[in-house]
């Protein structure tokens, strides 16, 4: 009875704290993003024919993102039964925007106003047991001063 009352404590804890701590890192990640909004980002691999390009360098940002006790186990508990881990999704997309507000923040650092052929590439990260505790993304680019 006692363990099922700790564990009871520890996923409420986790919960509470995850929960905490992810809120105010996609309220850190939309004020960043509206800083950085004036450097065009592109996927694209060509620039158009009317543009010109000066002062092109590579630019990359990587950001691993761990899971917590709550998440862990709010995917065990889908991974029985099938379908969206709705708790998961969230750390690929804190992760991917955490890489890709650092390679901006390079790009804007570099004095570029545009970030060209922009890749993203993921991983997982995972513990002894080999359940992911992590996701890493890396995100890059070719940043220049476009005209």
């Amino acid at each position: 009875m006692v363990e099922l009352i700790i564990a009871g404590f520890l996923l409420g804890l986790g919960f509470i704290v995850g929960s905490a701590r992810e809120k105010a890192h996609f309220k850190y990640l939309d004020q960043r993003e509206k800083e950085l909004a004036g450097i065009f980002v592109s996927n694209l691999k060509t620039l158009p024919p009317n543009w010109k390009a000066r002062n092109a360098q590579l630019v990359g940002g990587t950001a691993v993102i761990a899971t917590d006790y709550f998440k862990t186990f709010a995917a065990s508990l889908r991974n029985l039964f099938g379908g969206r881990m709705r708790s998961m999704e969230t750390l690929v997309e804190r992760a991917r925007r955490q890489a890709v507000v650092r390679m901006l923040e390079e790009a804007h650092a570099a004095g570029a106003n545009a970030v060209w052929n922009v890749r993203l590439e993921t991983s997982t990260i995972g513990n002894s047991k080999g359940k992911p505790s992590a996701i890493e993304v890396m995100a890059y680019g070719t940043a220049l001063i476009a005209e």
